[in-house]
């Protein structure tokens, strides 16, 4: 049998390791001198001195001279030819993109508004082209993005890549997502659900980072929810784990856009939201119910606590289930805070297993509900840059 690499347990493969865990500092904390690497990762300084020249000569580093206290140093940072990192967010009427290098802040962004239910066809044409746009009139160059991170909102099946719901974004089902935008953006691609890649923005820079087991629940036009499992997102067998929104609350429910009855999705969702203010309020928006619900209106204060309440009603189910330290509520129904909250904390304490109730952690989400599911984007697509540096990394 060939072998790819050093030999496990072999001095190569240490060393390859441990080039990878200096690299690793750098990328997870910035700029940092040789002195401080050797702190954050336990290695000597004389071992992290001749790494550090060795990542150096492989580009995979860039050496600044500095000042450290009162001293001259040299800060290690990644180099700047690693290239750049790209998120395409869709939404159910828009779609946004953002540039970032894999740290909390994004460099730039656009967005731009979708037709309702558009097809599949125009959401990557329009996509790829606000990529482009964006790359331009960020004064870079499209050679120079390493990854693009997908989300859609709708659940992803990972074993054919497509959307895993017949009436869920019906315009996007059946196609490569991935495998088209990739051949639009002419770079490696990932896809997942916004909820997931929400989850994922909030365990790296948000309300769960630091949690092993945690769940974000994002609810705005519908509710989604990310599974954080042993720090890391859980995604199941089949890529659609954490689909809250179809979890059946009511058998004799109404009829769901996923063709089944009564899931949480029909009560807690925009059209169920909306449809209960319709006589007394007339045409609203979601946006239109938050921003009244705020000021005070009580039909609206209304229905948003009873969504509050069905959605603790599914969280307890979860909570019993995997024993959370922390659910974390995000989306643009985050925006009303305790309003929402408080019925959610109520119905997991009424319908949980007491000490599992008494254990979890319910908080709102730290990342704004726009930016949740960009960096979560990001984060991903930095994920297939750390693998392919790897990569590199081991023919050093």
């Amino acid at each position: 049998m060939n072998s790819t690499g050093p030999a496990p347990g072999s001095q190569a493969s240490l060393r390859e390791m441990n080039r990878l865990r200096v690299l690793d500092a750098v990328r997870e904390h910035g700029a940092l001198t040789q002195v401080e690497i050797a702190g954050v990762t336990g290695l000597s300084a004389a071992t992290v001195s001749n790494l550090v020249k060795e990542l150096d000569a492989a580009g995979a580093v860039q050496l600044t001279p500095s000042i450290r206290n009162g001293r001259r140093a040299v800060q290690v940072s990644v180099a700047a030819s690693h290239g750049l990192l790209a998120a395409v967010v869709f939404g159910d009427r828009d779609v946004r993109v953002a540039l970032g290098t894999g740290g909390p802040e994004v460099l730039s962004q656009k967005r731009m508004p979708l037709p309702a239910d558009h097809a599949a066809d125009e959401g990557v044409t329009r996509g790829a082209r606000l990529v482009h746009e964006l790359v331009a009139t960020s004064g870079h160059d499209m050679g120079e993005i390493r990854a693009v991170g997908i989300g859609l909102p709708a659940p992803i099946d990972t074993v054919s890549g497509q959307v895993g719901s017949e009436g869920i974004l019906p315009g996007w089902r059946g196609v490569p997502v991935a495998s088209d935008m990739a051949e639009a953006l002419g770079t490696p691609v990932l896809l997942d659900n916004t909820a997931n890649l929400a989850a994922l923005g909030e365990s790296k820079f948000g309300a769960l980072q630091g949690v092993s087991t945690g769940i974000f629940i994002k609810a705005s036009y519908g509710v989604g929810a990310g599974l954080i499992i042993g720090g890391e997102l859980f995604r199941g067998s089949a890529g659609t784990a954490g689909e809250i929104g179809h979890v059946t609350i009511d058998e004799d429910g109404p009829i769901c856009r996923c063709g089944n009855r009564g899931c949480l999705d029909t009560f807690v969702g925009a059209q169920a939201v909306l449809g209960a203010l319709r006589d007394s309020h007339g045409a609203l928006t979601l946006r239109d119910v938050i921003a009244r619900a705020r000021d005070g209106d009580p039909g609206c204060r209304r229905v948003l606590e009873d969504a509050g309440r069905h959605i603790g009603v599914a969280v307890a189910g979860v909570v019993n289930l995997l024993n959370p330290e922390v659910v974390a509520l995000g989306g643009q129904v985050a925006r009303v805070g305790d309003l929402v909250l408080d019925p959610m904390r109520e119905a997991i304490e009424r319908c949980a297993i007491p000490s599992a109730a008494a254990s979890v952690d319910l908080r709102l989400g730290a990342l704004r509900p726009e930016e949740a599911d960009v960096l979560g984007a990001l984060v991903l697509a930095d994920q297939v840059r750390e693998d392919a540096d790897r990569a590199a990394l081991a023919t050093v």
